[in-house]
């Protein structure tokens, strides 16, 4: 039986805001990791690093799983032209002002000795179009593409077979995860030519794996049988996940050079990351369809939010951090602070800069705003 594009997956909304907060954690903490990110921290925790190591692998993966499931509910309400140009205005036109306006601080704040000024960065680096952390808005654009011809096979009736053999695969308890291990195999082969592990779309090894996410996303969405699998078995994928999670930290605290080349070792590592993001991402879907059912207002408004607070978020971040790194204190203590000013700033600006002014709308991916005058007729 086909998804109905009338029926509301409240669980997408949860987990959409849930993760990309999930996002913004993540890089209020990078600046005291010991990685080399724009603004870094003299003293750095190796806990705090061994934590996110293991939470990046959670996140991304399942956002483009949520947007795959969400093209397929908007491509049963409007027709293929309508959804290009939805996706052209709530992606590109964003996508093209985040790295005109948005992302040029990032590079003055990492090494304003370069510029004069911030207006300075400004002027060099307004056309150069560096997307930053907008790079996840590049992939979105690339792959909603993608999934117009996807949407039809998946739909057109001599391609019905593929989603009538997921179908009958999902009958059984260990279903799911054999898809997985498809994703896996596949990434490992990318990775033997694309090491790399930078956000960039001409790098297969990543943009291919979240693409797998992404189309898997469409392939649940396009069954209700599949999407049912997904909360029926979530006990049994939960177990999964925890044993990966299990197996991961023990590779990466542990010493297994005996295991051979430092090809082999990568190639394990890369295989770990893939079934945690995997099983992490049924675990997610699964009890979110169970639990995350109910729909309140200010979910639906913190959903459409949640973009324009994507593409602010690291600028501020980053801004906020090149000062309070400075401070003397504890890293407890800035990262809290770094933490609740980024986001009392991040949410005032969606919230009061952009919510209320159709222009700002438009320029951040919303829908125009209806008046709220209601005429009454007698």
């Amino acid at each position: 039986m086909a998804v109905t594009p009338q029926q509301r997956f409240a669980e997408l909304d949860w987990l959409r805001i849930g993760l990309i907060l999930a996002v913004f954690t993540h890089h209020v903490f990078m600046p005291f990791n010991g990685d080399d990110w724009h603004v870094m921290n003299q003293q750095s925790s190796k806990l705090l690093d061994d934590i996110m190591v293991y939470f990046e692998q959670l996140r991304l993966p399942t956002l483009f799983t949520i947007a795959g499931a969400g093209s397929v509910l908007l491509l049963g309400k409007l027709t293929a032209g309508a959804f290009l140009l939805n996706k052209l205005k709530r992606l590109l036109i964003p996508l093209l002002i985040g790295m005109m306006f948005i992302t040029p601080p990032q590079a003055y704040f990492e090494s304003p000795e370069h510029y004069a000024s911030l207006w300075d960065a400004y002027q060099q680096r307004i056309l150069l179009f560096d997307n930053k952390h907008l790079w996840f808005v590049e992939f979105l654009i690339v792959f909603m593409l993608l999934a117009i011809p996807v949407y039809w096979l998946l739909r057109h009736r001599t391609n019905k077979s593929l989603t009538d053999l997921t179908v009958r695969l999902c009958q059984y308890r260990f279903s799911l995860m054999i898809i997985g291990a498809v994703v896996v195999l596949i990434r490992g082969g990318l990775k033997l030519s694309y090491p790399e592990q930078h956000g960039s779309i001409e790098n297969l090894s990543v943009s291919v794996f979240y693409l797998l996410f992404f189309l898997a996303g469409m392939l649940f969405m396009s069954r209700q049988e599949i999407w049912t699998t997904l909360r029926h078995f979530r006990r049994t994928n939960l177990c999964f996940f925890v044993f990966f999670s299990l197996c991961f930290y023990i590779y990466y605290l542990g010493d297994f050079s005996f295991l051979g080349s430092l090809t082999v070792r990568w190639q394990i590592w890369w295989a770990l990351c893939a079934l945690v993001s995997w099983s992490a991402m049924l675990v997610m879907l699964g009890y979110g369809s169970q639990y995350l059912i109910s729909s309140p207002s200010w979910l639906r408004q913190s959903n459409e939010l949640i973009y324009p607070f994507y593409i602010l978020h690291q600028t501020v971040i980053v801004a906020l951090g090149y000062y309070i790194v400075q401070w003397d204190a504890a890293i407890a203590a800035k990262s809290v602070s770094l933490f609740m000013l980024s986001l009392l700033l991040t949410t005032g600006l969606c919230y009061f800069v952009i919510r209320p002014f159709n222009p700002m709308r438009f320029l951040f991916g919303l829908k125009q705003r209806r008046s709220e005058r209601v005429s009454v007729q007698s």
